[in-house]
């Protein structure tokens, strides 16, 4: 509802008019939708059957924490892993895209805890990692990986991917994790504790410490 003495909305809801300027105005219809999403599912087929056998929905990627103090305590995937992590999990900076991983060389670790889950994330990556060489001759990507990796196992001919499946979703999703939202007792300590009158004493505190501390320096010139 309007409130004050304001204009009376009338939305029109971004209808999308017919470009001519003579007769009647006439909406713009989309009837090609069911036709588009067809072309849509096409399109994926074809990028998925021309990256096969590799992960049809793209590279491997960190878990970040989301920006800003309203969702910081949020989990999701991010643009690539930093380099610390890489390091942190011995694989080459420059090998890491060549067997499915996301690098973001911008991006830098915030806290130790961030550090060891992806790097935890990475090794269970090459732990499963199957790694195709380009020819029968040439096996120096596949020993590199298995080499600081650890557990990825080398596969030279191309006839050793004819059983292999391809996999359709997101690699390595991020699982769900489990709060406990259980209320606490509350005690006696909680109930004569004044939250708001302890905020504001710490809030002017701070204000008042410069202006405190400048006093104290123009009473110490005075006396001198």
């Amino acid at each position: 509802m309007v409130k004050h003495n304001n204009i009376i909305p009338n939305r029109h809801f971004h209808k999308k008019w017919a470009s001519s300027s003579r007769g009647p105005l006439k909406v713009r219809s989309f009837f090609s939708q069911p036709a588009q999403k067809k072309q849509r599912r096409l399109k994926r087929a074809a990028k998925a059957a021309a990256c096969a056998p590799r992960p049809a929905k793209g590279l491997l990627k960190p878990e970040v924490n989301c920006p800003t103090n309203k969702y910081n305590m949020k989990v999701r995937l991010g643009r690539g892993f930093s380099l610390a992590e890489l390091k942190a999990a011995g694989i080459p900076k420059k090998l890491a895209p060549s067997i499915g991983i996301a690098v973001d060389p911008r991006r830098t670790n915030k806290s130790a805890e961030s550090l060891e889950r992806n790097a935890a994330r990475l090794k269970e990556y090459m732990s499963k990692l199957v790694v195709k060489a380009r020819s029968k001759g040439d096996k120096s990507v596949a020993k590199k990986a298995s080499a600081k990796g650890g557990g990825g196992a080398i596969v030279g001919a191309s006839t050793d991917f004819a059983g292999v499946s391809q996999l359709v979703g997101t690699v390595m999703p991020m699982q769900a994790e489990e709060v406990d939202y259980s209320p606490i007792p509350v005690t006696d300590e909680m109930k004569e504790y004044a939250a708001y009158s302890s905020m504001r004493i710490a809030r002017n505190e701070k204000r008042m410490d410069g202006i405190r501390k400048q006093m104290k320096i123009n009473k110490d010139k005075e006396k001198d």
